[in-house]
C-alpha cells in the first residue's frame, strides 16, 4: 500500500508528464487559454489514462510479452509478441478516446465545441502513449524501486496520478494565462512567447518536488 501511494504522489509531482517529460505539449499549449476548457480536457485525459493504462497492462502481461501465452499451452510458451505493443496500445487508446468523444458530444456540446479538434487528438496525445510505454518499462524494474509497477493496483495509481498531474499542469497554466490578459506583456513576447516562459518557470517550480523523500 505504501509503495502504491508513493507511486501515486510521484506521478503527480515528481514524474509529471508535462514538467518532467514534456509530453502532450501541443494540446497543453493550445487549449490552456481558459480554465473551463482546460479542466474539461484535463478530465478527459485523466479518464482515458485511467482506462487505457490498466487495459494495456493486462494486454502486455497476458498476450504480448515473451511467455505470456503459456496459458494457451506449452507450444505457445516461447512466443514473443512484444513487437506489436506500440500498434496495439495505440488501438486501445483510440477506441477509448472515441467513446469519450461520443460521451462529451452527447452530454456537453459546449465543451465539445470549445475543445474542437483537440478532443479526438487525445488519441495521439503523447502523454497517454508515453504512460503506456513507461508502464512497459516499469514492470521490469525491481520491486524495491519506487518507480516499479508490481501489480494492477500500482498501474491504476500510476495512471490516476499521471492524469491528475497533467490536469494540474494545464489548469494551472490556464489560470495564469487568464490573469496575464490584464498584464502589460511586451509586444514580442505576447502569445506563445510568454506562455513558453511561464511553462518553463512552472517546470522549474515542480523540480522542487524531486527532492522529496517519499
Amino acid at each position: 500500500m505504501e509503495h502504491t501511494l508513493t507511486l501515486f504522489v510521484r506521478s503527480i509531482f515528481v514524474d509529471n508528464m508535462i514538467f518532467a517529460f514534456f509530453l502532450g505539449m501541443c494540446s497543453y499549449l493550445a487549449v490552456s487559454k481558459n480554465v473551463k476548457t482546460s479542466l474539461g480536457l484535463g478530465t478527459a485525459v485523466t479518464f482515458v489514462l485511467l482506462v487505457t493504462l490498466p487495459v494495456n497492462y493486462l494486454l502486455y502481461q497476458y498476450v504480448l510479452r515473451e511467455g505470456a501465452l503459456a496459458w494457451l499451452g506449452e507450444s505457445f510458451a516461447n512466443i514473443d509478441l512484444s513487437y506489436l505493443s506500440f500498434i496495439l496500445f495505440i488501438a486501445v487508446i483510440a477506441a477509448i478516446v472515441q467513446l469519450v468523444e461520443m460521451f462529451v458530444e452527447k452530454f456537453s456540446p459546449s465543451l465539445y465545441a470549445s475543445l474542437g479538434i483537440f478532443l479526438p487528438l487525445i488519441a495521439v496525445n503523447c502523454a497517454i502513449m508515453g504512460a503506456s510505454l513507461f508502464m512497459q518499462q516499469r514492470i521490469t524494474l525491481d520491486a524495491a524501486d519506487p518507480k516499479a509497477l508490481t501489480n494492477i493496483a500500482d498501474v491504476f495509481a500510476y495512471a490516476l496520478g499521471s492524469g491528475i498531474g497533467w490536469l494540474l499542469a494545464i489548469v494551472g497554466l490556464a489560470a495564469i494565462r487568464e490573469k496575464m490578459e490584464y498584464n502589460d506583456v511586451p509586444q514580442p513576447l505576447q502569445g506563445l512567447g510568454i506562455t513558453f516562459i511561464t511553462t518553463g518557470l512552472m517546470a522549474m517550480a515542480f523540480m522542487c518536488f524531486s527532492g522529496l523523500n517519499l
